[in-house]
């Protein structure tokens, strides 16, 4: 039973979690996946003070005991205790090294441990083979999986066979009786269960585990850009309530006679309310480049009604949260719908700047729509001048 446990972990790819190592965490997926890896080895932590708190305990509580209390009774007590402590050492050493983080090299290790598995068993004499004086029935399997945490359970599953055939090899040595051969099986099966399904199990806990928390974030995350979505959807309903009670009130002061056409004011503030509602339907465009696709809106409005403008773009801009689009753009879209003559508008990108520039011909008379007002304190700063000649406004984002 136990073999096929091995034989199936192995198939499913199932392995003790590599004991983690400190290291930089770069890269956009790495906050998505921090929280499931530290569960993960918060498990395989607490399945590692296990292991080792097991392995030594019962070669200090079991082992030695009757070790000391049999040592003139062994055919050569000076291997037994000697690799009782070798053992001791060199576990208590791994296992340090393995609740730090730093193993030792499992292999060497695995190889020391079986060179003392065959001495103890060619040492302890006829007499001591099934006592609990030979401690590397009981206590050698669990150091093995000191020695091989973090691999494969075939590895494990291999080091106890090899413990299963020098300990037959002991056994057939005397010449033993049916009753000896049974007891023999009975040891093997005990020395390959329970550090098998301890390896493996620990596996397993901890890719549920890990399995569990990565779901969870995965929620989290979906609930999170859930409730982004809502609130941008939330904030476009506030602002199209905005611009439509503005396109409103002129078309109502129309309507009602209270505005004439003709009046340049009354024109402004109709390019006024059409561009900002413009810019807010191709706000939501899903277009590769939608600072530009804004500002191409508004260049649009303008040249329909009557202004020659030229728009030139160079580089191409990164990707900007909605709120910057709009601070580089709102600005700008104002002053060109009070734009006389011509315009030019220009858009300049780079990976960690854009700066977009409006000139058009000064004349004479107070802004209609007056310099930006936004504060220059933020990811977006304004410029705004104008000489006599032309009038020149500039807005520019930092990351």
């Amino acid at each position: 039973m136990t073999a096929d446990l091995g034989a199936t972990a192995d198939r499913a790819g199932i392995r003790a979690l590599p004991v983690p190592r400190p290291g930089p965490v770069d890269g956009p997926e790495q906050p998505v996946l921090a929280a499931p890896a530290a569960v993960a080895q918060a498990s395989d932590r607490g399945a590692r003070i296990v292991a080792v708190a097991i392995a030594l305990a019962w070669h200090v509580a079991i082992g030695l005991p009757a070790v000391l209390a049999t040592r003139t009774q062994f055919a050569a007590p000076t291997v037994v205790v000697g690799g009782w402590v070798l053992v001791a050492v060199t576990g208590a050493v791994a296992g340090v090294r393995l609740l730090r983080g730093t193993p030792l090299p499992p292999w060497p290790l695995a190889g020391v441990l079986v060179a003392v598995d065959a001495a103890v068993f060619a040492a302890v004499g006829e007499q001591q083979l099934f006592t609990a004086a030979n401690w590397v029935w009981g206590t050698l399997g669990w150091f093995f999986v000191l020695a091989l945490w973090g691999r494969r359970v075939s590895g494990l599953v291999a080091l106890l066979s090899a413990h299963a055939m020098i300990a037959l090899a002991a056994v057939l040595a005397y010449a033993p009786s049916a009753a000896d051969l049974a007891r023999y099986t009975m040891y093997v099966y005990g020395t390959f269960s329970l550090p098998v399904a301890v390896f493996a199990g620990s596996a397993v806990i901890v890719g549920l585990a890990r399995d569990r928390a990565a779901a969870a974030a995965a929620m989290h995350t979906i609930a999170a850009e859930r409730a982004a979505a809502e609130q941008g959807r939330q904030d476009r309903r506030d602002r199209l309530a905005l611009v439509g009670a503005a396109a409103g009130r002129v078309l109502g002061e129309l309507a009602a006679g209270e505005a004439d056409p003709a009046d340049p004011e009354v024109q402004r503030r109709s390019v006024l309310a059409a561009a900002r509602l413009r810019r807010l339907i191709a706000e939501s465009d899903d277009v590769p480049d939608p600072l530009l696709h804004e500002l191409r809106a508004a260049a649009d409005l303008a040249e329909r009604n009557g202004l020659p403008i030229d728009l030139v773009a160079i580089g191409n801009p990164p990707p900007l949260p909605v709120q910057v689009r709009r601070r580089l753009a709102d600005p700008l879209t104002s002053l060109l719908a009070d734009a006389r003559g011509w315009a030019r508008l220009t858009v300049v990108s780079g990976p960690d700047e854009v700066v977009v520039s409006l000139v058009t011909p000064d004349r004479e008379g107070p802004d209609a729509t007056g310099p930006p007002r936004e504060p220059d304190d933020g990811p977006v700063q304004h410029l705004y001048e104008r000489d006599g000649d032309i009038r020149w406004a500039q807005t520019r984002w930092a990351g």
